[in-house]
């Protein structure tokens, strides 16, 4: 049997334990798709190469194994690139392997070749963690498994592996390939880092934990409940770390993150813990919280580690740490005054949203989480339905997403159907109108695959979360106002069953949509407001 350059690629994913690739077959490209004939590979099609990365990206965070994404050279592997942004700023591990124009096109000469760009590696270096130009055939193997350990390694990440068409479609020599090896490099924390932490933390008094998307990424949850309980410590979670620590424990102070009395909090510990989060704009409550005492540091990624706040920095993964301080500090006698201090801040910040007559608001979230069941994995695109979530949604025994990342709008949906290719149940995506455009064709990849997915559209005829930024700071709004179509039809054009809702059924009608074949779409035409922020508040 004539193989190819392709044939070692889906080779040593097969061999490295991938099952599903995604992506968009191109011209350059050809040899890859040709070699998925000979493999046990299934493809994932996208109709745009943004969506095909958010579907990889997706795929991986509910699987929790990296993913596979094939692009083809020139505008199919720049547009990608705004996917793999979001899988590179939320250490999302992935493959990702492009073409390339043949060989006698590379070095910066203009040979002519469609697609060709000067650099198309440099193009990909901002949003990777590495990427390599395969020049031989030879080199394949070892190359796909060198990007698969250092994807997975922390802090994990996409790679980015190039060849050129001609070694792609070229017959090869090179033996079938039977055996990968790999090198995951750990992240463990420095002993000293430990002691010192421990023991600062056994002196303090007042100690409060914050739980990045980090905890959620090495499976450190009972880690975390272990040093919380130890402590008697609050916990309060990042967007990205919604579900790594129970909503309801009496520790939890929830994901009210951007709220000033959480500040307010944080601000007056003895000691803040900050575990697997950057510490970025909104877990920083934008760059406004100050802690007056110690701020302990852990992070898998070098480089957000006193990135704008003094700390005792310990690189490491986030499991390594907590349980290295679990097994170091002290545990205390449970005296009731953690738990208290956590009702009186969740109870503040209910009596600021009642006095904001955000009851609609308040009542759609709810209404979708009572329309879903408790392990519901669910997807947030960047809107303001998603924006609430970020601080109300309990995620339950179910997984939360979002695109807080890189922050790219349009996440939500692509991002969602990778999650059901994974095989785990029907999942949520909620977006926008403004973010569903650009989403719209992904609804024949959902026929075309069966996937099930329930796609909510909160429908307020713009961008809405621009509008209320523009009518805060200018008092109008400029070019937020869309033109938009009736959704229902569109989503019926591919076949795909669709209904509008209301606040008020909205709930029966998601429960509804769950026990449904397939992929469905329900549309809420409604308006959204934003919860006031208090440091905005206490300007005034």
């Amino acid at each position: 049997m004539t193989r190819n350059g392709g044939d070692l690629v889906v080779e040593t994913l097969e061999k490295l334990g991938y099952e599903k690739v995604f992506g968009i077959p191109g011209q350059h490209a050809l040899g890859l798709f040709d070699a998925l004939t000979r493999s046990r590979l299934e493809f994932v099609s996208s109709r745009i190469e943004n969506n095909a990365a958010f579907a990889a990206d997706g795929y991986a965070r509910t699987s929790g194994q990296p993913a596979a994404l094939f692009v083809s050279t020139g505008p199919g592997a720049l547009t990608a690139l705004a996917g793999l942004q979001e899988a590179y700023a939320t250490s999302v591990p992935m493959v990702v392997v492009s073409s390339q124009v043949p060989r006698v096109g590379l070095g910066g000469k203009r040979t002519g070749h469609l697609h060709q760009l000067d650099d198309q590696t440099l193009a990909a270096r901002n949003v990777v963690k590495s990427t390599t130009l395969i020049q031989q055939s030879a080199e394949i193997p070892s190359a796909i498994a060198r990007a698969h350990s250092e994807a997975v390694s922390h802090p994990q990440g996409p790679v980015w592996i190039e060849i050129p068409q001609d070694i792609l479609l070229d017959d090869t020599t090179v033996p079938p390939v039977v055996d990968v090896q790999t090198n995951v490099v750990p992240v463990a924390a420095r002993t000293e880092l430990l002691d010192a932490a421990a023991a600062a933390l056994d002196a303090a008094t007042r100690t409060v934990i914050i739980a990045g998307g980090g905890v959620r990424r090495s499976g450190a949850e009972a880690e975390l409940l272990a040093l919380a309980e130890a402590l008697r410590a609050p916990v309060v979670t990042s967007p990205g770390g919604k579900g790594a620590f129970p909503w309801t424990h009496p520790l939890s102070m929830q994901s009210w993150i951007e709220d000033q009395y959480t500040t307010d909090v944080l601000e007056s510990a003895d000691i803040v813990v900050a575990i697997g989060t950057a510490i970025g704009e909104v877990t920083s409550n934008y760059f406004t919280m100050r802690p007056q005492g110690l701020l302990i540091h852990i992070d898998a990624e070098c480089r957000v580690l006193e990135s704008h706040l003094p700390a005792l920095a310990i690189h490491a993964d986030a499991r390594d740490a907590l349980a290295g301080l679990v097994k170091r500090v002290q545990a205390r006698t449970a005296d009731g005054v953690a738990e208290r201090e956590t009702r009186e801040l969740l109870d503040k910040v209910s009596a600021r949203l009642d006095s904001q007559d955000l009851a609609k608001e308040r009542g759609i979230l709810a209404a979708i989480r009572e329309g879903v069941p408790d392990d519901a994995t669910t997807f947030w695109d960047m809107t303001i339905a998603g924006y609430w979530a970020w601080s109300c949604w309990d995620a339950r025994s179910g997984q939360f997403h979002s695109a807080q990342g890189a922050g790219g709008i349009g996440w939500g949906y692509g991002a969602a159907l990778g999650g059901a290719a994974a095989g785990n149940g029907r999942v949520l995506a909620v977006s926008g109108d403004g973010g569903a455009m650009y989403s719209i064709a992904e609804l024949a990849v959902a026929r075309q695959h069966n996937l099930p997915v329930t796609w909510l559209i909160v429908d307020d005829g713009g961008y809405g979360i621009l509008r209320e930024y523009m009518n805060a700071t200018f008092g109008k709004a400029t070019a937020t106002e869309l033109s938009r179509p009736d959704f229902v039809a569109l989503a019926e054009s591919f076949a795909v069953p669709a209904q509008y809702t209301t606040p008020a059924e909205l709930a029966d009608v998601l429960a509804t949509s769950w026990i449904a074949d397939g992929p469905n779409v329900v549309v809420l035409q409604e308006t959204l407001a934003m919860f006031a922020p208090t440091h905005l508040e206490n300007l005034e």
